[in-house]
């Protein structure tokens, strides 16, 4: 009886261990799953999407397609090939059940056609590279989709003839194009994107466009299926104006090519009218200056009969999409620190539709997300809340289904640190300025934790209420978190996120510490255990707040730019700063240049600082990081310099990088705890 009775004793211990919570562990990263780019059927019943994973052999994100009914019922994988699936898209023809999607192979990225009821599938192409854009026409017959084309390698000199199994140096690359890098990319192979449309039932893939123009944007096919309308910029001098696209059309028969918009500016995400009669767009009259917001545009088929939707709300637009009834255009947004998507009426009437959309980000918490609409007006969009990242959710008039639960097998039995809205005022000018902070999880409200500054990168960008593996990281090693979105901030207007320009950094910096203020004065933290970091322009800001001040224990400065004068003759988007960012370019107004950058203030800095970036970065390049880690050193201050090979200025692109930036950030501010 005994024996029974500390049997029972022992299985209810068992049971309540189990059922009680831990906090977010590093090894949790592997196990996320996050939804994106939803499809819904003609009919309206299925919802086809990519349910993304980690792949913990391979350390990398990879994706399947899986469906859905719109009830949240039956669902299940969509093929039976276990390679990485993306971009699906559904024939537009009713009672077609094939859907068109980009999936890997041995040979590189192919289109395959999926037959949903019988479950069997083609390659349609043999392709020399990735396409993308994949766009069907009106009749279910044809298949557009871009794809680049390299060039002939280019070539100054003839080298002498080789012996046979000599074993020369390889031949030297030639660039002249000016931009000839990209960061995530490495070395551009020589060349240029073009359209191709292709038979849906297999055959030859046909170049309908030409010339040395990057036809890069989505694809639009007109109702009549004789033209394409997309964005790009065709303009002489498209190396040099980077931002000045347009709207063009181009006939699929013969590759002829209209202009339909012509101004200095951004004009891009065109969308077709559901009667084929009106192209809505985005874009806006370049300013020139850090951050504008776009607003939407129509115009006939034709081009014809321009004119702008007034819309109320200070914000930009992406992801334009019909209404199917034709009256109202569907877009997202960013709002303070919240993705939304809205509806504008063709006469300027504004409606939010819904909000936390999001949840495709992982690793800090950005924006993002994607959706879709179905021929009767239902909406489906990737949902997120800071408890979790994107499941599916159907919106049909006032009704919600959810469609997917992603990571109830993990996140259910974590205890995740709780995330809290926080305002205050900025002591420069009164604004107020938005931040959240996380608590560690079990958070004591009668103790004073140890603060953690998180700065956001862009940093025309935002942070915001959203799932955050890297945040929860930091909470769970019993931090408050803070993340504030100071100006220069998407989601709160054009003023605000254009107050950088030609000050940058500037009273943003302001804006960070009030809010670490502002949490003091809250008996939150403590005083003396206030700890910094941040990414990229998040770095940017690290660095020049412990030039600032020395109130911070120890900094971790992440992938930074220390010296705007390198970074901008360095970065691979080396071409975009002057003007935009500081008047002129670096040899017009080096004084300027070097006013902002973060090195101006190195001689001031006390505070112990580990540096990091990876090694394959091209927007902040290695040669930036160096500059702050060798002048502390030289200044025989407290500093470490930390490498990670592989990775480019996204540094946590794969899982296994996510919680190695995580684990040497808090390993370095544990040292001076």
């Amino acid at each position: 009886m005994r024996l029974l009775f500390l049997l029972f004793i022992l299985g209810s211990q068992m049971l309540m261990a189990q059922n009680e919570k831990i906090p977010f562990q590093r090894e949790d990263v592997f196990k996320l799953e996050y939804a994106s780019s939803p499809q819904i059927s003609n009919d309206g019943q299925k919802v086809v999407y990519v349910r993304n994973r980690m792949d913990i052999m391979k350390d990398r994100k990879t994706g399947n397609l899986w469906m859905v009914d719109i009830d949240g019922k039956n669902h299940k994988k969509l093929s039976h090939r276990e390679a990485r699936e993306s971009a699906p898209s559904w024939s537009p023809v009713q009672g077609d059940d094939r859907i068109a999607f980009v999936s890997s192979t041995d040979e590189g990225s192919e289109i395959y056609v999926q037959w949903t009821k019988t479950g069997q599938s083609a390659r349609l192409t043999q392709l020399e590279k990735s396409p993308r854009n994949l766009s069907w026409s009106p009749d279910g017959q044809h298949i557009a989709f871009t794809m680049m084309v390299p060039s002939k390698k280019q070539r100054l000199v003839s080298p002498p003839k080789k012996p046979k199994g000599a074993d020369w140096a390889d031949a030297p690359r030639i660039t002249t194009s000016l931009k000839h890098e990209a960061d995530g990319s490495g070395k551009l192979t020589p060349g240029f994107t073009q359209i191709f449309v292709i038979p849906s039932e297999g055959g030859s893939p046909r170049q309908i466009s030409k010339g040395d123009f990057n036809y890069s944007g989505s694809l639009n096919w007109s109702k009549d299926g004789k033209q394409l309308i997309f964005s790009s910029n065709l303009h002489s001098d498209w190396e040099y104006k980077r931002r000045n696209s347009e709207i063009y059309s181009i006939q699929v028969a013969d590759g002829t090519i209209d202009t339909l918009s012509n101004r200095f500016g951004p004009d891009n995400n065109p969308s077709i009218s559901p009667d084929g009669k009106t192209i809505a767009y985005l874009g806006y009259d370049d300013k020139i200056q850090t951050y504008q917001v776009n607003h939407l545009y129509l115009m006939d088929i034709n081009g014809q009969n321009k004119r702008m939707v007034k819309n109320p709300i200070d914000r930009s637009m992406r992801s334009l999409k019909w209404h199917p009834n034709g009256k109202h255009v569907l877009f997202l947004y960013d709002d303070k620190g919240i993705s939304k998507i809205g509806q504008l009426s063709l006469d300027g009437h504004f409606t939010e539709v819904v909000k936390d959309v999001g949840g495709t980000v992982i690793g800090r918490p950005y924006g993002g997300g994607s959706y879709a609409v179905s021929k009767d007006g239902a909406i489906v969009f990737t949902h997120t809340r800071p408890t979790f990242p994107s499941d599916l959710i159907y919106l049909k008039g006032e009704n919600k289904t959810q469609l997917t639960d992603l990571n109830k097998d993990i996140l259910p039995y974590r205890q995740l640190g709780e995330v809290e809205e926080v305002w205050y005022p900025s002591s420069f000018d009164k604004r107020d300025i938005q931040g959240w902070i996380v608590k560690p999880p079990f958070y004591d409200e009668n103790r004073k934790y140890p603060l953690l500054v998180e700065n956001h990168g862009g940093p025309i960008s935002n942070y915001g209420e959203r799932f955050s593996p890297e945040m929860q990281l930091y909470a769970a090693a019993d931090y408050v978190v803070f993340y504030p979105n100071p100006r220069g901030s998407t989601g709160y207007g054009e003023e605000f996120g254009n107050l950088l320009y030609h000050n940058y950094p500037g009273e943003d910096y302001n804006d960070v510490m009030d809010g670490v203020d502002a949490l003091l004065e809250k008996g939150l933290v403590h005083e003396d255990s206030l700890y910094v970091t941040g990414g990229s322009a998040g770095g940017i800001m690290t660095a020049w707040m412990i030039g600032k001040n020395k109130r911070f224990k120890a900094a971790a400065v992440i992938k930074p730019v220390m010296n705007w004068i390198s970074k901008t003759l360095t970065a691979d988007n080396y071409y975009g700063y002057a003007y935009y960012r500081y008047p002129g370019q670096p040899w017009e107004n080096p004084e300027v240049y070097m006013k902002f950058s973060p090195v101006s203030l190195v001689g001031n800095i006390e505070t112990p600082t580990m540096v990091m970036v990876g090694l394959s970065d091209l927007r902040t390049p290695l040669s930036e990081a160096k500059q702050l880690y060798h002048a502390l050193k030289l200044r025989k201050k407290e500093t470490m310099l930390v490498e990670i090979p592989g990775a480019f200025h996204n540094i946590s692109a794969r899982p296994s990088q996510l919680i190695t930036k995580v684990d040497h950030i808090l390993a370095w501010f544990e040292r001076y705890r």
